[in-house]
């Protein structure tokens, strides 16, 4: 190996398979962490007793974590489509050898981390019962929500300063750590839950709020160390604060691919909230069953975003370094694993859809409509590795608008008429089928797009 090879970032120079599974695989097992202690809270949530004046009262916090789930799920969007977008202008900015660039990126997006904090504290202190309000007007669902709501945003520091900090860990290969400081996080978060639900060893009876509590809690946590391995281990960048003024330039290409990635994901609030809509027409049973469906779902997606995760500073890195086989052998090799990982899940829907429901102490009310509900839904896990690995090829080499039109493509021009459509024509069961038609018509998009892409960015590279 040449003196320049062993001078650049291992993204440049290893092996492509091995690369991919040294930035992967901590992001995959810590994804699955999270997925874990996302089931863990509703489960616990699922069995919180009932009182004198509240009956089925774990089947109305589901409900209620459902309802909140559009919410919690445009912070998540907002953090993550930054941190995209600050992901792919300093793994850019590395593959180019622009260090003075990536300081910038790295100083910039915790001043955006900051902002977008401030944002989302002020909107759940003031609005949460109001957003409930919009989707039910039990009043136990409406509580339930609001002081759960009201933690998780009033708190959010934790989850905009982690998600951040692991984003800068990630954009200079060092994924190990951020395994660590997401396994660390959510390992606290699964053992505050029953503390605060229940009351354990005096700690205070919270329920749905315990819940919230210990969420936020494994969040800071988490922040914090991923602080700590910023400073001590990635010495690829200075995250030195003195005199920082924020850069508009910066700024600027930061969103240019974090926005499309943002409302990318925060389409997915947008589904939700029109899911949860057509579902509370027929009980808010229905509206549990699609929460826990969600919590299930996360546990075969979130492996596939920790892959997305690794792939995507290393396509970014190749891109800047003008090595076109790599990126495509990254894509490939990506796209393999993907679709193997949506097998497994596909599997378990498939087969054991009454074990998964048990796990949430599910009524027989709840397993008679979950039972049909898992298995339709599980259809679109087919193809929906393909379509995932494809956007985050499209994020990572500048055009998050491509991947913003399949997403609003899948779930608003396809998913959400097909399912009022089928909702009033065939009922409760004919509604989940519009998860697997709205799929298939996202991957012909994606292959039209992967195509435009390859042509347009990767062939000019071998030129």
């Amino acid at each position: 190996m040449s003196q320049a090879a062993t001078n650049e970032n291992k993204m440049g120079v290893m092996k492509v398979r091995k690369l991919l599974i040294s930035m992967s695989l901590p992001m995959i097992i810590s994804m699955l962490v999270q997925a874990l202690y996302n089931i863990v809270d509703s489960m616990y949530v699922s069995y919180i007793p009932d009182t004198g004046t509240v009956v089925n009262a774990g089947e109305m916090a589901l409900a209620a974590l459902g309802y909140a789930f559009p919410a919690q799920n445009l912070m998540i969007a907002v953090a993550t489509g930054t941190g995209v977008g600050v992901n792919a202008l300093l793994s850019k900015s590395l593959g180019e050898k622009n260090f003075e660039r990536a300081n910038l990126t790295a100083r910039n997006a915790i001043f955006l981390a900051t902002c977008n904090f401030v944002v989302f504290a002020l909107l759940g202190g003031f609005f949460s019962e109001f957003f409930f309000r919009m989707q039910t007007q039990d009043p136990i669902i409406v509580g339930y929500g609001k002081s759960y709501l009201q933690i998780c945003t009033l708190l959010s520091f934790g989850l905009f300063g982690q998600v951040m900090f692991e984003r800068l860990l990630q954009s200079t290969g060092k994924t190990f750590y951020t395994m660590i400081t997401q396994g660390v996080g959510a390992i606290f978060n699964i053992i505050f839950d029953p503390f605060f639900i229940y009351g354990w060893c005096g700690f205070p009876k919270m329920g749905v709020a315990g819940a919230a509590l210990a969420t936020v809690l494994g969040q800071i946590i988490a922040f914090f160390l991923a602080i700590f391995y910023n400073v001590r281990k990635n010495e690829e960048i200075s995250l030195n604060m003195r005199g920082f003024r924020p850069n508009k330039h910066i700024i600027g290409k930061i969103y240019s691919v974090g926005v499309p990635s943002i409302i990318m994901a925060s389409i997915g609030s947008v589904m939700t909230f029109g899911m949860n809509k057509i579902l509370t027409i027929f009980s808010s049973t229905a509206t549990a069953v699609f929460n826990v469906y969600f919590k299930l779902q996360s546990f075969v997606f979130m492996p596939v975003f920790g892959l997305n995760n690794g792939m995507v500073p290393i396509v970014a890195y190749n891109y800047g370094a003008r090595k076109p086989d790599r990126i495509m052998q990254t894509v490939k090799l990506g796209i393999c694993v993907a679709v193997g990982i949506m097998m497994v899940g596909l599997l378990a829907f498939e087969a054991f859809p009454h074990l998964l429901l048990g796990i949430f102490n599910a009524s027989g009310n709840m397993l008679r409509i979950g039972i049909i509900a898992l298995r339709i839904i599980g259809i679109h896990l087919l193809v929906a590795g393909f379509d995932i690995v494809c956007s985050s090829m499209f994020q990572a080499l500048g055009h998050g608008m491509l991947s913003l039109f399949v997403s609003i493509l899948r779930q608003l021009v396809i998913l959400l008429p097909a399912a009022y459509i089928l909702a009033m024509v065939g009922g409760l069961d004919a509604v989940w089928w519009a998860f697997p038609v709205a799929e298939c018509g996202s991957m012909i998009c994606c292959i039209f797009f992967l195509r435009y892409i390859y042509r347009k960015e990767i062939l000019p590279l071998k030129g």
